[in-house]
């Protein structure tokens, strides 16, 4: 079986192409950069002391779940571009990535042209970290708990369609509350997802069920990424969430309606 991943280069992204390549023959990543010291460089996100404090909590969970900048394994085909010029690539240019039995995506710039045209015919998979069709867009996971919704904190692996986020719906995976700090607690829905997502795909369960169709009138919050501001980030730092705040809000809470849910 062959696999490929359209994704990024921070360790989340990487360890999904190492955990893919343990369960098949070949995996062909193509992996979109950016700076993996956010906050320090100007990038994706702006250049700024409080992006640098935010982010450097990130990295702290990341590096609790996930090896920090880890190599690919050696049955890992590779193709790294700066962030955003996927549209830019030709189909030749592409091949043989485009010759796999399964194709996900996760932590991809947004798809468009000929190549979405293509993964929606290839039935491609995306995790989108964050509950579906409840939050989508940028950064859902941190918007769940900047509204005081931590039960809205979560992944949706759902079938890619031409709009963000908004494929129909094959499971939802949301992290269990133990000790983790709020950084940790969202960082764990990523692990949720990918350990589900790779365990489906090996058992060849990914297509067990049918795929519900979302329903817009559902969604909470729209984000994109402009709306991550130096201001919304301090507001939400200055805070000071913990577990405990975290878990007596979830115990007060019912969850939302779910789709075939797996929880970690």
């Amino acid at each position: 079986m062959k696999i490929t991943v359209f994704t990024s280069n921070q360790p989340r992204h990487i360890s999904l192409i190492n955990k893919l390549s343990f369960i098949c023959d070949e995996v062909y990543a193509i992996q979109e950069c950016n700076t993996v010291v956010p906050g320090q460089v100007e990038d994706f996100f702006k250049k700024s002391q409080v992006m640098q404090d935010y982010f450097s909590q990130v990295t702290a969970a990341e590096e609790k779940f996930f090896k920090s900048k880890d190599f690919l394994h050696t049955n890992v085909r590779s193709l790294s571009i700066k962030n955003g010029d996927l549209n830019f690539l030709t189909k030749k240019e592409l091949l043989p990535a485009l010759e796999s039995n399964v194709y996900v995506i996760f932590g991809s710039s947004f798809i468009k042209g000929w190549l979405i045209k293509f993964l929606i015919e290839k039935k491609a998979l995306n995790i989108h970290m964050g509950l579906s069709p409840y939050y989508r867009g940028s950064s859902c996971n941190f918007w769940a708990l900047y509204d005081n919704n931590p039960e809205y904190v979560g992944a949706t692996v759902h079938l890619l369609s031409e709009g963000l986020d908004s494929g129909p719906i094959l499971y939802h995976c949301l992290p269990n509350l133990k000790k983790e700090t709020p950084f940790e607690f969202t960082m764990k829905s990523v692990l949720a997802a990918q350990e589900s997502l790779v365990s489906k795909i090996k058992q060849n369960e990914i297509n067990s069920r049918d795929a519900v169709k979302q329903k817009k009138n559902e969604e909470v919050r729209y984000t994109i990424n402009k709306d991550f501001t130096d201001q919304v980030a301090l507001d939400f730092l200055n805070r000071k969430l913990n577990n405990q705040i975290l878990k007596e809000t979830i115990s007060q809470r019912e969850y939302p309606e779910l789709i075939n849910p797996f929880f970690l």
